[in-house]
């Protein structure tokens, strides 16, 4: 390798060496000393090898531990062989001014530990070093950028606003990853020592002199400056302070008006207020306080400041709404970022620190990401990005420092436990794991074994019996070493970690069940009174589902830890904590709401937070005994998950949510206690084979196994206590039926134990016959739990004899192939359907109604004929079972039959599987519910940040499906006989399938990335459940379609009268001033403008294969226009606009009710002709009163008053001779510049708000009116200037079409604003904005010329023909943008 030749300079000798390239720097200075005299001074590692630069600040020091070659050094270069120990002056908050030696080779951070250590600061982590610069050097910079930048007017303005406010943006801090020398710091230079986060400055005090000396000077400044804005009295109170840190206690005799400078005690806008009494009063107060408690105080109250500990920034953020920025001040702190009003410094809007998942500096704006916590980003326009990014990581860094300090000390922070260490031969390999403590109890028991006594061989021998006396017990308080208990396992401590975090959220949520939710105005009209039964309705099914949730999971802990602890599956035991915490924490708020509503309606909410928080208290005392640490007895946690099943059944009475019958309840307490009693037998039977058996191992076994018995069974009565209140639901029926299999097999294992113990048949028959007394009470509380889950009894009469014909049917058409199977079914076939036939008789007997008593006989005798037909087949296949022919016609008299059947007890089997379908709804709503918690619990421990994002997006679609699905179970249930209930069920629960099977498909695909093994359990069990759920939801809602398809015209056409009523309802309400806006109304456009023109427009395509099915579509988009329309109303106080809105709205019902009835008299005639045409003229009166409806929104009318203006102003350009001008030609040019350059910003404005409320709407096409008016005025001032009637009449071409344009773009605006959703009106928008700007450019351009050829004409000069040819290719540019440019600005 080629030896690397450098000159060494040491002081004023140069020296020139050979190297290696690959030396390393330390060894190259051991060289240098070794070989260089003049470098033999001082310690060697107070010197170092500096690669000198032309700029100071690029200069480097080598680092000790790196190669030469490293530096890409060549032979020539020069290194200097210098002390790296240099002077540094630090100027202290007071004034004085320390000099420190520091290493000019380490980093502002190392330098700030040697600073802070010799004055005495140990946080030096949250102190900084900031640059002062002079005011010379300020004024040379700024009028440097006034002459590179030429700052704008309101960049002066945010520099003055900066000045005024003091914020952080005037302070240069150093950069704590570079060094003095890269930063430019020569030798003179002072620097301020300062305090940039104020992390730990609460513990501050007295004992810390030096610390609290700077935070007093600090926040003294700040206050004085106005960065803490404070009031008049608590400046003087202040100032009081001050003067007893700087004069001692109060002198009656020096302490006068007069004495104080008050610019040195009080803020600037307090100084002429006279206030040196009111101070001196102050300082009086202080008394004989020593100048160190004064600054305890002062520093104390300073801390009461909502400004302290906060870093401002100045800042550009975007106006809501509009385009446009304005000041705001961006506030850190060590909990949270925070807007704070740049004018009173009152907090707008705060974001822990902990929620921000990133963000990004640019050298002109800062970005903040709050990733799941909020949607979209925060982003500000400033130049301190860089700044404000070095602080929030700073504060991170620190926060992350103590936490790694902390838990230093074993886990969470545990001084107190042990470590244990052990070696592990035959290699040395120590072993360290923690030791979790555990505290026992005293515990009554012999220690002696059994006595055996024998003969000797003297024969037997008297012996004596005593009593041992009475143990003695000592208790002694205080600390005692517990380190010998045996360690908890991996999965043990991540159980506790999970109940540590449980019990957290619990009490937290409980913390939250003081008050009530804050209920915004409503009113009594027919919308807000179903605002309030569809929320309540909602709550209440949350709150049962989550309830459901947390029993369901109290049981699973109990059957889960009731075997032996190392057969205990830890992860599924916290999947249960983990959902009974986060369903308490999403109770909690919906319980809050409810209360709030409970209270609204006159009812009582108090006792319902109250039963809330009694759970949690349940909730809370179930966990503390599930720590797998814990001594407590088993029946302890028996106990208190019974208290969790007793509050949570008070919960739900309190929510009238009960709806397990009381009685059902009491019966499957009957029949636990049954199965309890019939235990308690077998256990007492297996003792006695346990006394009669003389192998010790055996009988050890029988009582192992009696005990378990017990155990199990006390543990299904436990189940049975926490899930009787919601038995209703699966899971919980699940958990139980899970515990009666646990009793069945200790039951079972009791009797083998006693087979194997014993051979007398009197013990084994005793045994058997109590196990099985144990069986028969378990099949019949199995057989009740059964019962209910199939909805209890029957509906209605037919419902067993038309569930056995479905049935038997289906197994006829199976058996094809086997006549003997054919025949036997069809006997089972003809005896349900004899029953069938005399219960419809029966009810035709006992009907009063002539007319329905006629229909049911007609019934009766078509099933009749149907079950005599299939008879007759039946006859056939078993006189010839060869006959395929014969098994044919058995197949479809069977099929006829069903016919039949369906239609005689059509009515009982539609109940029937509408009453399926409300079940399997509300099933699938109560799992949706219970997935989405789990997600939401799950985000914090994914470490998949865009399969987490894709769940959440997942689960906000079906949070907006639950209520309706909701909405349909409860209509259905409270209306049992409307078709149009029993329809809106049936769409609810189709609609509801698709965005159910995405969140099932989103959760199982984020399974795997979740970190938490409890977490994801949760999650893929409830999506599991989910998908079950919805598989049977699925099939339920087919059913009943096809039951209940041909009612659904009725059921839109009943739906749309209803809206038409509502209507008139929020009319009249508005009409009293009494219309209030429904919590999250906006005015908005009717969006379903468009849906209903595409719906009719359905309508009329499948009138004749599907008319229900498009008449469904209309009436849901004429709902969601309803509520826009309503919504529009409530939020307008013009009393002419809510009447016309609603009064149009309402004209749309009865016409598109006109539709639905047209469409339904067309169904039997799809192909007349004449029904065809009432039906078009029908549904175009329908687009009519769409239009007038949306026309009636305040934007829209704005917009047509803008197009008048425009049509009324462009009838000047049709007179014959336009006035001559008044004005000379640049005047006129002039003018028209700026007309054009007001329009073009009109037009952007406009096209802005076609997107915003109706509000912005009206207002720009106001002003883009006006601007057309001041635009076409200065134009035909222009074109009065042209000098012949050619040049003139381009001009006025140029204004016509640009009339033309204004006009389109008028229109387009107004169409996009009526519809967003429309397809393609967002491109016609963009079109109709280039088309104006071109047609604007196109009126420049021949302005230009008409310039230059009065130019020419004027002067005659070949520069001015030049001029004039220039003109003719370019143009005029006036600024107006591309059509690419404009796409991209419209995405």
């Amino acid at each position: 390798m080629v030896a690397l030749s450098l000159k060494i300079s040491i002081g004023n000798v140069v020296k020139t060496m050979q190297f290696e390239p690959s030396t390393m720097v330390y060894d190259a200075c051991r060289i240098i000393r070794e070989r260089v005299p003049e470098a033999q001074m001082g310690q060697p590692s107070d010197f170092g090898l500096f690669l000198s630069d032309e700029d100071p600040k690029k200069g480097i020091w080598l680092e000790a531990g790196k190669a030469l070659d490293y530096y890409m050094l060549r032979n020539g270069d020069t290194m200097e062989y210098k002390k790296k120990q240099r002077p540094l002056k630090i100027r202290m908050l007071d004034g004085t001014v320390k000099t420190v030696m520091v290493d000019d080779s380490k980093t502002v951070t190392d330098i700030l530990m040697t600073i802070c250590a010799r004055i005495g600061i140990t946080n030096h982590d949250e102190y900084s070093l900031v640059r002062e610069m002079m005011e010379e050097k300020k004024e040379e910079i700024t009028g440097t950028l006034k002459k590179d930048k030429t700052l704008l007017r309101d960049e002066k303005k945010m520099e003055k606003l900066k000045q005024k406010l003091h914020t952080d943006d005037e302070l240069n801090w150093l950069d704590h990853g570079r060094t003095l020398r890269e930063q430019g710091i020569d030798d003179n230079e002072t620097l301020l020592l300062r305090r940039k986060f104020f992390y730990s400055d609460q513990n501050v005090d007295s004992r810390d002199p030096v610390q609290l000396n700077l935070l007093y000077v600090q926040a003294r400044d700040d206050i004085l400056n106005g960065s803490h804005p404070v009031s008049f009295d608590k400046a003087c109170e202040f100032a009081g302070f001050q003067c007893q840190i700087q004069f001692g206690s109060h002198n009656e005799q020096k302490h006068k008006p007069g004495f104080l400078d008050l610019k040195d005690f009080l803020p600037k806008e307090y100084i002429k207020q006279k206030g040196e009494r009111k101070i001196f009063m102050a300082h009086k107060n202080c008394g004989n306080m020593s100048e160190i408690e004064a600054k305890v105080r002062y520093v104390k109250l300073a801390r009461s400041l909502k400004t302290y500990g906060v870093s401002f920034f100045l800042v550009k953020e975007k106006m809501k709404g509009k385009n446009k920025l304005v000041p705001r001040l961006l506030g850190i702190t060590k909990e949270c970022v925070m807007r704070v009003d740049e004018k009173t410094k009152e907090v707008i809007q705060e974001w822990n620190l902990t929620n921000i998942k990133r963000w990004a500096a640019s050298p002109k704006s800062f970005t903040l990401d709050f990733g799941d916590y909020q949607d979209g980003y925060y982003s500000v326009q400033t130049t301190e990005g860089e700044q404000i990014a070095q602080l929030i990581a700073g504060y991170i860094d620190i926060i992350l420092k103590k936490k790694k300090s902390k838990d230093h000390f074993g886990l969470e922070g545990d001084e107190e436990s042990t470590m244990l260490e052990d070696s592990v031969s035959p290699k040395k390999s120590t072993v360290l794991q923690q030791q979790f403590n555990r505290v026992g109890k005293v515990e009554h028991g012999s220690v002696a074994l059994p006595a055996i006594m024998r003969s000797g061989a003297g024969g037997p021998e008297n012996f004596q019996v005593g009593t041992m006396p009475q143990a003695q017990q000592q208790i002694t308080s205080g600390q005692m070493h517990r380190g010998h208990m045996p360690p908890l396992t991996s999965a043990q401590q991540a159980l506790t970690g999970t109940i540590n975090s449980s019990m957290q959220a619990v009490h937290a949520a409980q913390a939250t069940l003081d008050d009530f939710e804050t209920l915004p105005p409503l009113g009594q009209d027919a919308a807000s009174k179903a605002w309030r039964k569809n929320k309540m309705d909602e709550s209440k099914h949350e709150i049962h589902s989550q309830v459901d949730a947390i029993t369901a999971s109290t049981a699973s802990v109990v059957n889960l830890t009731a075997g032996d602890p190392a057969d205990t599956d830890y992860t599924a035991v916290g999947c249960a904590v983990t959902t009974i915490s986060s369903n308490l924490t999403e109770m909690s708020k919906g319980v809050k709401l409810l209360a709030a509503l409970m209270e609204d309606e006159g009812g009582n909410g108090r006792q319902l937070l109250q039963a809330a928080k009694n759970l949690a208290s349940a909730v809370s005392d179930l966990l503390k005994t599930a720590q797998p640490a814990s001594v407590e007895p088993r029946q302890n946690l028996l106990q208190a998950a019974g208290s969790v099943g007793q509050t949570s059944g008070e919960l739900l009475q309190q929510i009238g949510e009960s709806d397990t019958d009381p009685r059902f309840q009491d019966m499957l307490m009957q029949l636990a206690k049954a199965v309890a009693s019939a235990a308690a037998a077998l256990v007492l039977k297996a003792k006695n084979v346990a006394q009669k058996t003389e192998d010790s191992a055996l009988q050890t076994q029988v009582i192992a196994a009696a005990t378990q018995c017990a155990l199990s069974t006390s543990q299904l009565v436990a189940c049975t206590k926490v899930v009787a209140p919601t038995i209703s639901s699966p899971v919980c029926q699940e958990q139980l039926i899970e515990a009666g299999k646990l009793v069945a097999k200790s039951a079972e294992g009791c009797v083998e134990a006693s087979q194997a113990a014993t051979n007398d048949d009197q013990l084994l028959k005793q045994v058997g016959v109590a196990a099985t007394a144990v069986t028969q009470a378990l099949n019949d509380l199995l057989q009740h739990i059964k019962q209910h889950a199939t909805g209890g009894q029957p509906i209605g009469r037919y419902d067993q004899a038309t569930d056995t014909i479905l049935n038997v049917t289906e197994n006829i058409f199976s058996s094809m192939g086997d006549a003997g199977e054919m025949v036997r079914q069809a006997r089972i076939l003809a005896q349900a359907t004899s029953d069938l036939v005399n219960a419809i008789k029966a009810d035709a007997e006992g009907e009063t109604d002539l007319e329905n008593s006629r229909k049911l006989l007609s019934a009766a005798k078509m099933l009749a004929d149907a079950t005599a037909k299939m008879v007759e087949a039946a006859k056939g296949a078993a006189a010839h079972p060869d006959s395929e022919e014969q098994q044919q016609r058995l197949r479809e008299a069977a099929e006829g039959l069903r016919i039949a059947t369906n239609a005689a007890a059509q009515n009982a089997i539609k109940k029937k599987l509408v009453h399926k379908l409300e079940h399997t709804a509300k099933q699938a709503a109560a799992s949706a519910t219970q997935t989405i918690a789990a997600a939401q619990h799950a985000a914090a421990s994914n470490k998949n940040p865009a399969a987490q994002q894709q769940l959440v997006q997942s689960c906000k679609v079906v949070v907006d499906q639950i209520p309706m699905l909701v909405q349909g179970v409860r209509g259905s249930q409270s209306q049992p006989d409307s078709p149009s209930a029993q329809l809106a069920l049936i769409a609810a629960s189709q609609n509801f399938l698709q965005p159910g099977g995405k969140m099932v498909a989103a959760a199982k695909a984020t399974v795997p990335t979740i970190m938490d093994q409890a977490s994801a359990m949760q999650l893929s069990q409830c999506a599991k459940n989910l998908a079950a759920a919805l598989a049977e939801l699925r099939t339920a809602a087919q059913k009943a379609q096809e039951t209940c398809g041909p009612l659904e015209i009725d059921s839109a056409l009943s739906m749309v009268q209803s809206l038409e009523q509502d209507l008139q309802e929020a009319k009249a309400a508005a009409r009293d001033g009494k219309l209030k806006p429904l919590p999250g109304e906006t005015v908005r456009a009717p969006g379903g403008r468009w849906v209903c023109g595409e719906a009719l427009c359905t309508l009329g395509q499948h009138l004749a294969s599907l008319p229900g099915i498009a008449a469904r579509d209309v009436a849901q988009a004429l709902r969601s226009l309803s509520q826009a329309a309503r919504g529009v109303a409530a939020n307008t106080s013009d009393p002419q606009v809510q009447s016309a809105m609603l009064e149009c709205a309402g004209d749309v019902m009865d016409k598109a009710g006109n539709l639905i009835e047209e469409a339904r008299k067309g169904v039997g005639k799809p192909g007349d002709l004449e029904s065809q045409q009432r039906l078009a003229q029908v549904a175009k009166a329908v687009s009519q009163a769409l239009n007038r409806c949306v026309n009636c929104l305040p934007g829209q009318r704005d917009v047509d008053a803008a197009i008048r203006t425009v049509s009324e102003a462009s009838k000047k350009l049709l007179a014959e001779s336009l006035p001559p001008s008044t004005k000379s030609f640049q005047e006129a040019q002039s003018q028209l510049n700026q007309a054009a350059a007001g329009l073009n910003q009109s037009a952007n404005e406009l096209v802005q708000a076609s997107r915003g409320t109706p509000q912005d709407l009206a207002k720009s096409s106001g002003k883009f009116g006006q601007d057309f008016n001041e635009f076409l005025e200065a134009g035909m001032e222009m074109a009065g200037q042209s000098p012949n009637k050619e040049a003139q009449a381009q001009v006025v071409s140029n204004l016509k079409s640009i009339s033309m344009s204004s006009s389109k773009l008028l229109l387009a605006a107004k169409a996009l604003s009526a519809d967003p959703a429309a397809p393609n009106l967002k491109n016609h928008l963009v079109r109709a904005l280039y088309k104006a700007t071109r047609d604007q450019a196109a009126l420049a351009h021949s302005c230009s010329l008409l310039a230059s050829f009065i130019s020419v004409s004027a002067s005659g000069t070949a520069g001015s023909r030049t001029l004039l040819q220039d003109s003719t290719r370019q143009g005029l540019h006036l600024g107006f943008p591309t059509s690419t440019q404009l796409a991209a600005r419209f995405p």
